[in-house]
């Protein structure tokens, strides 16, 4: 009853400057982010109602040499059926995959993937995230697989494909002494479906 989230909202893609003119005036051309250390899987990343890390976001890019002039995408959207790890129902359900995925791995002698630090990160925040991110693609793989076959046998499946993934993050270390509230905090919203975007704009500053 409470799954379909179809409320409209803001969220801000760090990126470079001509990315986000192309995507202004080419709107369909969106390219999904792949890299096996994506925090919440596969999609389209945006940091919810926070302008401020999706720059920070673009300015390390920068750094890195990623990109060469910093940039930040506004962009609005639904979660729609949204896989949603602020939600104590889906946490439960990603642990269950998470079990039938180190099953899988053990019964064909494969290591799973793990969770990293950056070199010197003092915080250990372990921002290369390839186990979450192998868990989550496991679990809409799985979900596909489930969806396909009901339909080859022409029945109604109990699955659907998750529309958008999202996530509240803390990271960064503690805003204060002794605080519990770290600098970093933030949530992203991954989009797997691109029909959940219904357009972008430049933020006004």
């Amino acid at each position: 009853m409470y799954n379909s989230r179809s409320n409209l909202l803001i969220g801000f893609h760090g990126c470079d400057e001509k990315i986000r003119d192309k995507l202004i005036f080419k709107p369909n051309e969106i390219k999904k982010s792949r890299e096996k250390f994506d925090w919440l899987g596969h999609g389209f990343y945006v940091w919810e109602y926070n302008y401020k890390r999706a720059k920070q976001w673009a300015e390390y890019k920068k750094t890195i040499g990623k990109i060469s002039k910093p940039s930040v995408l506004g962009v609005v959207f639904q979660l729609d059926y949204c896989l949603d790890f602020t939600d104590s129902e889906y946490i439960d359900l990603l642990s269950e995959y998470y079990e039938q995925m180190k099953k899988d791995f053990s019964e064909t002698g494969q290591n799973l993937p793990k969770n990293k630090n950056f070199t010197n990160d003092e915080n250990n925040d372990l921002i290369i995230r390839e186990l979450d991110c192998a868990v989550i693609e496991y679990l809409h793989e799985k979900i596909d697989e489930n969806i396909i076959k009901s339909e080859s046998r022409k029945i109604q499946s109990n699955f659907k494909r998750f529309d958008t993934v999202r996530g509240i993050f803390t990271e960064g270390g503690p805003a204060f002494e002794g605080a519990g509230i770290q600098k970093k905090n933030h949530i992203q919203v991954c989009i797997r479906n691109l029909n959940c975007i219904k357009g972008f704009f430049i933020p006004r500053m």
